[in-house]
C-alpha cells in the first residue's frame, strides 16, 4: 500500500505543475491590472509606480519566479481589492464550497444507492423503467438551466426559497443543493443499478438465495457490498467535477465560496487570489483522487497488488 501510495502521489504532483504555470500564464491574458485599477486620468508616472509597486513592470518570468518562490513558503500575495491576505481570502471561501459539495455528494450517493438497488433487484419492472427515465433527465440537465429554472419558479415567482446569500435557516441550501445534486445522481443511479444488476447474477448471490437467506440482506449486505468499488470512482469523479459547477452555482445564487471567488477575480483581474483559488482547488481535486484510489485498492487488493513496488 505503501508503494502504491508514493506513486499516486508523485503523479499527481506533475498535472498540478502544469496547473499552476497554466493559470498564472492564461491570468496574464486577461489584460494589465493597471488599467483596471487606476482612473483614466491617472499620470504615467502614477501607472508606472502602481505597476512597480506589484511587480507588473517585471517580465513574465521574472514574475513567475517570484511567485513559485512565495507559494512554496505559503505567501501568495495580497488582493488588488481588499488588501487581503490572498491565501486568508482562499481559506475563508474554501469551507463554504466543501460544504456545499460534501452535503451534494453525500445526498447523491445514499440516493443512488437506494433508488440503483431498488431497480436492479427487480429488472424491467415499473420502478426500473421509472428510475432509468428519471436518471437519463437528471444527468443531461445543465446545472446552470435548473439554476435559473429554480430562481424563477421557486424564488421569484413562488416565493418559497432564498436565491441568494448564505444567511438564514436550512432553506438556503435548498436550491444550489438541488442544482448540483441533480447530474451526480443521474449518473450514479445507472451506475448503480448496472453494477447491482451484475452482481445479484454472482454464484455467491444466488448460493445465499438458495440458502433461503433475507432479500434485504442478499441485496444490501452481499451484492451491495461487491458492487462499492465502481461507485466510489465514478463519484470521486463527479465530486471533482462538482468544482466547475460550484463557479455556476455560487455566481447565481451570490454563494461565497471559492467558484464565486474564482469569477470575482477573474473580472478584477486580482492575479494573486485567483492563483491562490485554482491552487487550492488544483490541490483538492488530487487529493480527493488519490483518497479514491486509496479506497479503491483498499477494497479490491488487485488493485493494489498490479502497482510494482
Amino acid at each position: 500500500m505503501t508503494s502504491f501510495l508514493r506513486k499516486r502521489i508523485v503523479s499527481s504532483a506533475i498535472p498540478l505543475v502544469f496547473v499552476v504555470l497554466g493559470v498564472f500564464c492564461l491570468a496574464r491574458l486577461t489584460g494589465n491590472p493597471v488599467d483596471l485599477y487606476l482612473p483614466l486620468s491617472a499620470t504615467a508616472q502614477q501607472r508606472a509606480e502602481f505597476s512597480a509597486a506589484h511587480g507588473f513592470d517585471d517580465s513574465i518570468p521574472a514574475q513567475l519566479w517570484d511567485y513559485l518562490a512565495n507559494a512554496a513558503q505559503l505567501d501568495f500575495g495580497t488582493s488588488l481589492r481588499t488588501g487581503e491576505s490572498a491565501g486568508s481570502m482562499v481559506l475563508k471561501a474554501f469551507p463554504v464550497t466543501l460544504q456545499l459539495a460534501g452535503m451534494t455528494m453525500l445526498l447523491a450517493i445514499l440516493g443512488a444507492l437506494l433508488v440503483g438497488s431498488l431497480a436492479a433487484y427487480r429488472p424491467n419492472s415499473v420502478i426500473d423503467r421509472i428510475a432509468g427515465l428519471l436518471s437519463m433527465t437528471a444527468a443531461s440537465i445543465p446545472d446552470f438551466w435548473f439554476a435559473i429554472v429554480g430562481v424563477l419558479v421557486f424564488g421569484v415567482g413562488l416565493g418559497w426559497l432564498p436565491t441568494s446569500g448564505t444567511l438564514g435557516g436550512p432553506e438556503i441550501w435548498v436550491l444550489p443543493i438541488a442544482t448540483l445534486l441533480i447530474r451526480p445522481f443521474g449518473v450514479l443511479v445507472q451506475v448503480v443499478r448496472g453494477s447491482m444488476v451484475g452482481a445479484l447474477s454472482a454464484p455467491y448471490v444466488k448460493v445465499a438465495r438458495s440458502k433461503g437467506a433475507d432479500p434485504k440482506r442478499v441485496v444490501f449486505g452481499h451484492a451491495l457490498r461487491n458492487s462499492i468499488t465502481p461507485v466510489l470512482t465514478v463519484a470521486g469523479d463527479l465530486t471533482v467535477g462538482l468544482v466547475n459547477g460550484a463557479v455556476v452555482v455560487e455566481t447565481i445564487f451570490g454563494w461565497p465560496g471559492i467558484g464565486k471567488l474564482m469569477i470575482d477575480s477573474i473580472l478584477q483581474r486580482d492575479f494573486a487570489v485567483l492563483q491562490a483559488a485554482v491552487l487550492l482547488t488544483a490541490v483538492t481535486i488530487f487529493a480527493l483522487n488519490i483518497l479514491v484510489d486509496v479506497c479503491h485498492a483498499l477494497i479490491d487488493p488487485r488493485v493494489r497488488q498490479a502497482v510494482p513496488a
